[in-house]
């Protein structure tokens, strides 16, 4: 025989996991039980007639929710709901209902719904009911470094000959692409200051004409868009963070670590690389030759960094122990991991500097060395 309380505790327990889910959801599910009684005109109701089995109404699914939560605090006057019309079809044909999803806003005349016929994104979505109730959205956004890109969008983007572009196609309910989509962020985070090296992605389930294009078939399907071609690359790699650091590197010309933060080569310019080795060879009453070739060369270039190339040769022709300091004070500022991800390449593109002045330095000391033991 069953023990009794067993039985009390499972119910209780099934009641409070009805509960939790229900209570994740701000969407209202209609049925004809309910639906004149919600949909009363006395305040706008904004339905989803969907279909269970209906890809597209899954796809919106998720989008659909946080557009109920963006309203949830405006229940008096909007409410977010959906009617599953594949199990209620009179309510489906009392609607004329076509097709899944299909979205109607019912405001005073429930007779009249007006169709909804914009964007399926949740700006677009409520934007609509802003426009037509009056009332705005409360919506929390996280900060994103992956950028979405759509059949709009994608050739202004993607095929910029001036810029290298990761790709990846997915699917709102596909699992790896869910498994993938963190690790795919703080890719995007990494290369944040590369302005050309960027990480997109397309929802393939919107973007039917890219995908057809690209002969998608599958999700992720991640393609590379070298600068200056339009014939993507397809990407093989490994899916760990670091394997896409390492592919964006290669691809990109970039120097990037795996934390955002550039490696002893981020900034270095090989032109003024090889006035540094110049100055360092040089004796010091010719360095003034140098050090004007060199601002020669860093005016042409037009770039701060060059222009710190002979900041530290002047610096260092009236003290000799400026590098020796400005790398050790560089190294503390650069401990702190709070830095700003600007803050952190700039100052660490003048320690990269300021350590090939060192060693170069080294180098020069060390042939002179040998030439006095020969």
């Amino acid at each position: 025989m069953a023990n009794p309380r067993l039985l009390l505790y499972t119910a209780l327990s099934l009641v409070l996991s009805l509960a939790v889910v229900l209570a994740t959801s701000a969407v209202v599910e209609l049925t004809p039980d309910n639906f004149d009684q919600v949909v009363d005109g006395s305040k706008s109701v904004f339905i989803k007639f969907y279909a269970p089995w209906c890809g597209h109404c899954k796809s919106l699914a998720p989008t659909y929710d946080d557009l109920a939560k963006a309203f949830s605090h405006a229940k008096d006057s909007v409410v977010i709901a959906k009617l599953d019309a594949d199990a209620h079809r009179e309510l489906g044909s009392r609607f004329e209902i076509k097709g899944f999803p299909t979205l109607k806003l019912f405001k005073d005349d429930k007779s009249q719904p007006l169709d909804y016929k914009q964007g399926r994104d949740l700006d677009s979505l409520a934007n609509f009911i802003t426009s037509e109730v009056g009332v705005h959205p409360r919506i929390s956004k996280p900060k994103t470094f992956v950028q979405a890109l759509t059949d709009d969008t994608f050739d202004k983007v993607a095929l910029d000959p001036k810029k290298n572009v990761l790709v990846e196609f997915y699917a709102p309910w596909c699992g790896h692409c869910k498994n993938l989509a963190p690790t795919y962020e703080e890719v995007a985070q990494v290369f944040q200051n590369e302005p050309n090296c960027l990480v997109t992605k397309v929802d393939g389930t919107e973007a039917l004409t890219l995908r057809e294009k690209y002969e998608i078939k599958g999700y992720p399907t991640i393609l590379f868009f070298p600068a200056g071609s339009d014939k993507p690359i397809p990407y093989e790699a490994g899916r760990s963070k670091q394997d896409f650091v390492d592919f964006l590197n290669k691809q990109c010309k970039a120097h990037r670590l795996s934390d955002g933060r550039l490696d002893d080569q981020g900034g270095l310019i090989d032109l003024m690389n090889q006035y540094v080795s110049n100055f360092a060879q040089v004796a010091a009453a010719k360095r003034d030759k140098v050090i004007k070739d060199a601002k020669t060369a860093a005016a042409d270039l037009k770039s701060q960094y060059a222009m710190y190339y002979v900041k530290v040769m002047e610096k260092l022709s009236a003290n000799k122990d400026f590098v020796t300091k400005e790398l050790s004070r560089l190294e503390k500022v650069l401990g702190n991991r709070e830095l700003a991800p600007n803050n952190a390449d700039n100052f660490s593109i003048r320690r990269n500097i300021l350590k090939l002045f060192s060693k170069s330095s080294e180098e020069a000391t060390d042939a002179s060395a040998g030439h006095e033991e020969l």
